[in-house]
């Protein structure tokens, strides 16, 4: 019974593991957006004042007209070329993110196997179909999990796809 609770010990430090990994990454995400947001602002903020100052030496209506558009666009193609930066992070997080997941699941499914075999086997009066309802249930949750992940890869390379066609489509 000691070997049981050390298996099963391991495999709940194998999964705090896996936890912290993707714990850590989603923190690097998270910093990375939040660094290119600030970026962004600081440089939004810097060519506001630039266009400002640009509209107080604009002697006509005509060159107002022509900076405003022109800063328009400048701000539209600077807040489309952030969101596909993070539309990228996005999509290399959730790539690593179901990487790890499937990896665990890979690894954890067989180390959970096993120490449920030990357990088991150490049960008096045990069934023989347990185990094997046991492995179906695991197998089940590994193609449901697969499922999922083929899934969110496609609608999400759908939306970066997208998300990189906008720059195109507002410059014709």
């Amino acid at each position: 019974m000691a070997g049981n609770v050390e298996q099963f010990s391991e495999l709940h430090r194998k999964n705090m593991e896996a936890a912290m990994r993707m714990a850590q990454l989603s923190m690097e995400n998270s910093q990375r957006i939040m660094s290119l947001q600030s970026e962004l602002a600081k440089e939004m903020f810097q060519s506001g004042v630039e266009n400002a100052k640009a509209l107080t030496t604009a002697r006509d209506p005509q060159t107002a007209m022509q900076l405003r558009s022109q800063y328009a666009q400048e701000t539209a193609q600077r807040m489309v070329a952030a969101a596909q930066q993070i539309a990228e992070i996005s999509n290399s997080a959730r790539a690593e993110f179901a990487r790890l997941v499937t990896e665990q699941l890979a690894s954890g499914s067989q180390d959970m196997t096993e120490s449920m075999q030990a357990f088991l086997k150490s049960l008096p009066g045990q069934t023989p179909n347990m185990m094997d309802s046991f492995q179906q249930a695991i197998a089940t949750a590994n193609q449901a999990f697969e499922q999922i992940t083929k899934a969110s890869t496609a609608a999400m390379g759908g939306a970066g796809s997208a998300a990189k066609k906008a720059p195109a489509g507002k410059r014709k």
